[in-house]
């Protein structure tokens, strides 16, 4: 540890202890299953984690925008752009101009992207039933309500940093 990091009287009152600092636990959490997860289809496809995304959200919804897969998937657009472009020179993904706007393309997965979603579906859900195991099915339960929660509450509080501030006099 470096020694600035170690000399605690550097510091003042109070502390916040990261280990037990919800959101970041949560990172922590979500990058630790997320990276787990990528050396499956990362091996297998040479996929990265926003092409997975794109795989996945155009695999359960047949057809979508990039702004709806960025929408729906929580990633930038910039990411979900790239994403798209890869898989598009790999042949995984089909755009189809809309013809009522032009700027906007519906996507979606070509046969092979579809040979690819529907080979890693098993995997993926094996994958999730083996990260919860030893829950018993009322845990699963509770576990699904408090990630529900968490994520209703998180979102309200992001539209509320969105929201216009009052100007004060």
């Amino acid at each position: 540890m470096d020694a600035r990091l170690a000399d605690k009287s550097s510091f003042s009152d109070p502390k916040l202890e990261l280990d037990s600092f919800l959101p970041y636990r949560l990172n922590v959490l979500a990058n630790v299953v997320s990276q787990a997860l990528s050396g499956i289809y990362a091996e297998r496809y040479g996929l990265g984690i926003p092409e997975w995304r794109v795989i996945a959200t155009l695999g359960q919804f047949g057809q979508a925008t990039a702004k709806d897969i960025g929408a729906h998937s929580h990633m930038h657009k910039t990411k979900v752009s790239r994403a798209v472009a890869s898989l598009t020179r790999r042949r995984l993904v089909q755009r189809r101009i809309n013809r009522q706007d032009l700027r906007e393309a519906f996507l979606s997965l070509t046969r092979e992207g579809q040979v690819i979603y529907g080979d890693l579906v098993p995997v993926a859900q094996r994958f999730a039933a083996d990260l919860s195991d030893g829950f018993t099915p009322h845990e699963r339960d509770q576990l699904d309500l408090l990630l529900t929660r968490l994520t209703e509450r998180s979102l309200r509080m992001l539209d509320r940093e969105d929201e216009p501030q009052p100007v004060s006099d």
